[in-house]
């Protein structure tokens, strides 16, 4: 017994040796493992073209641990990725100094009460840090010389100085009474109340060596914008966003913002370019119509600004342009040429990739693909077609033609790349999980189409569970995107990703309703005038076709969730249709009246309506999902977070009180903490296992006779 024993101890141990990788079979993702690979921001290539920097997040369950830091990686992949900083705080937006040789970023260290601006030399040495306001620092862009680093701030209101800003800010702290006090819309922004802090773009010059840093100059000052009560950034928390662009000369900075955000509640608001000098006065409109301009970017040669639009034509969705200026002498513009305009896709990222054209990415059927498109006129051309994936984020050297982005997929987290244009193809400068994503099953995404009962060709994706047998039946788990107007893509989720829905044994089915962008600016708009009806019948037509043509699929056993607008059209289905055996519904309206008076953005509803709700057009009844309440059969997951401003709590409690009342099995998830996503860990965590949970109780072979709520 002993040499037989010894005998397969040694067959079993060389066959783990020299067979080990390929006998270990592939296992379904865990929460653990998606929670835990690395997250891969944004890449920013030197001007030289030699070096890319990029963000790096290792997450953590315990929100304490969880670090960002800054990654450097070679361009001609001659190296692999280094990490350039090590630190307990998160570190965001680099930007490199002209000669390549220093980087600048935000990032709140030991003893930052909020983010401040650090310089690191990249010879070596720590960084240094270069603010130390209040209000903080963030965005940080160096000047053609480099020797002036402009980045946004905010101020109170009357606040002259940062003495008079620290002024306030105790004063605040120290008041003995607590209230929100407002004279216009809108007054919530996301998951937060809007402040009476107004952003602010600052300049400091950088010190000699081994000289203290100088106290940074508000170039806004007490201007006349900063006082309109409409004035506001371009977007971000609360309007505090402020992207900035140098000019070619350094003499002073184009931004982004908008002076019309108190009209919010009755039209739609604009953002405009603007230019004001380096060292401070009355900002200068630059553009002024009813668009909304952003992302300006100065041409290498500085002979040319170009800059993003949306058209203000009183649509709920339009796509965006790319336009382009010319910068006179005078510190104007001159046009613009618009480089899109016949191009039926939106311009997500751009880079100027020569004197002759521009380098865009636009959605397009689930990817993200890279077009070119010159300063001649003509039509902007795909420069290579992308069957797998998406890239994003585009970054190109000033200097040199190199051409980096993210590339990520279904089945693989964001990688940093270098596109070769003459290749049609990428190579991978920087790859984290690689080891952890090859001992997981991971299907790759299938799609199909079909042509909707209203004649629309529609797209979808659908994704087998792992361990898949073509001779089995599944479950079929209808999944909807939110937006409307955003598309389900080929690219790695984290709040809801495919895989892990999938991971039970699960059919996931992703459909391109009605309203998603990626299928022409015409689909898009779709929705405004028919927000759910049309929407909801692809839904259940691509479960349908899904039903006819995989034999793998069981049609008796389905269940359909959303989340957002995704929530808005699972109860939808729950007032139109009994085909479901379950729903779930994160941050979904049930009644559109309540929703229009409680969020934080309510004209736009008001369009895709066709007028106020108390002028009660057809639409705020027929497609109110409240007003079917009698209808209501199928079980549901209700989840929903405190802090979403969006989708406030009330109509979650809406739905939960119409469930309760006509006794539907349902169950009742809030997180106190959440705005409206799941963005901590263990509560990401916890709510895919109810997910997980809700679904198994429903999709077996026939629900338990008499089940009552859990």
């Amino acid at each position: 017994m002993r040499i037989a024993s010894f005998k397969w101890f040694l067959v079993c141990t060389f066959a783990a040796l020299w067979c080990g990788p390929l006998a270990l079979a592939a296992r379904p993702i865990t929460h653990e493992d998606l929670w835990l690979m690395n997250r891969v921001g944004a890449p920013s290539v030197s001007p030289d073209g030699r070096w890319a920097v990029f963000t790096v997040v290792e997450p953590s369950y315990d929100e304490k641990a969880q670090v960002t830091d800054l990654w450097l990686v070679p361009t001609d992949a001659s190296a692999p990725a280094r990490r350039l900083t090590s630190t307990k705080g998160r570190e965001s937006a680099p930007d490199w100094s002209p000669d390549a040789r220093k980087l600048v970023f935000s990032a709140r260290r030991d003893g930052d009460e909020t983010e401040q601006l650090y310089l690191l030399d990249l010879a070596g040495g720590d960084a240094q840090r270069l603010t130390n306001l209040v209000n903080g620092a963030r965005a940080p862009v160096f000047s053609p010389d480099g020797r002036s680093i402009a980045f946004a701030s905010s101020s109170y209101p009357g606040a002259a100085s940062e003495a008079d800003n620290k002024r306030i800010a105790a004063e605040r702290k120290a008041r003995k009474w607590n209230a929100r006090v407002y004279d216009g819309f809108p007054v919530r922004n996301w998951d937060r109340w809007i402040e009476d802090r107004k952003p602010r773009a600052m300049v400091i010059d950088l010190p000699r060596a081994g000289a203290a840093p100088a106290e940074p100059r508000d170039v806004f000052g007490s201007s006349q914008l900063v006082r309109q009560s409409g004035y506001a950034g371009a977007g971000g928390e609360g309007g505090d966003s402020l992207p900035i662009e140098w000019t070619p000369d350094g003499a002073g900075l184009v931004f982004v913002a908008s002076t019309d955000r108190d009209t919010a509640a009755f039209r739609l608001t604009s953002t405009q370019l603007w230019y004001v000098p380096r060292e401070g006065g009355e900002p200068r409109r630059l553009t002024n119509d009813a668009h909304s301009w952003g992302q300006p970017r100065f041409s290498p040669d500085g002979k040319r600004l170009l800059a993003t639009r949306e058209r203000n034509v009183g649509k709920t969705y339009v796509k965006t342009e790319l336009a382009v200026f010319d910068w006179t002498a005078e510190r104007t513009l001159s046009g613009p040429r618009m480089l899109t305009d016949g191009f039926d896709r939106s311009v997500t990222s751009y880079a100027q990739l020569d004197a002759n054209g521009v380098l865009f990415l636009a959605e397009e059927a689930g990817h993200e693909k890279p077009y070119l498109v010159r300063f001649d006129g003509k039509a902007p051309q795909l420069a290579f077609d992308v069957r797998e994936g998406v890239y994003t984020n585009l970054s190109i050297a000033r200097g040199a033609p190199i051409v980096l982005a993210n590339f990520e997929s279904a089945t693989r987290t964001p990688q940093v790349v270098r596109l070769d244009l003459a290749a049609r193809t990428h190579r991978v400068l920087a790859s984290f999980d690689d080891e952890k994503l090859a001992a997981l099953d991971l299907p790759k995404l299938r799609e199909f189409w079909f042509t909707s009962a209203r004649g629309k060709r529609i797209h979808n994706f659908m994704l087998v569970p792992p361990g898949f047998d073509p001779d089995k039946k599944y479950p079929l788990l209808v999944v909807i995107h939110g937006g409307p107007h955003s598309q389900w893509r080929d690219q790695w989720v984290l709040r809801w990703n495919y895989h892990l829905l999938g991971a039970p044994g699960y059919v996931v089915l992703l459909t391109n309703y009605t309203g998603s962008t990626g299928f022409g600016e015409a689909f898009a708009q779709g929705v405004q005038g028919d927000p759910l009806a049309s929407a909801g019948e692809e839904l259940n037509q691509a479960a349908d076709v899904a039903i006819r043509d995989f034999a793998f699929v069981d049609g008796t056993r389905s269940c359909a969730a959303g989340a957002s607008y995704g929530g808005h059209l699972s109860n939808w289905l729950q007032a139109t249709t009994t085909r479901y055996r379950c729903l779930v519904s994160h941050a979904g309206l049930i009644n559109l009246e309540s929703q229009w008076a409680t969020s934080d953005t309510i004209y736009s509803r008001e369009l895709n309506n066709g007028g106020p709700v108390w002028e009660q057009g057809s639409l705020w009844r027929e497609q109110n999902p409240i007003r079917r309440a009698a209808a209501f059969a199928t079980p549901t997951l209700v989840t929903v977070g405190e802090q979403d401003f969006r989708v406030p709590l009330n109509n979650s409690l809406e739905y939960w009180s119409v469930l309760q009342r006509r006794q539907i099995p349902s169950r009742l998830i809030v997180f106190p903490e959440e705005n409206h996503w799941v963005l901590r860990g263990e509560n990401s965590r916890y709510f895919f296992g109810e997910l997980h949970a809700w679904f198994a109780r429903w999709l077996g072979p026939e629900p338990t006779a008499g089940q009552t709520n859990r």
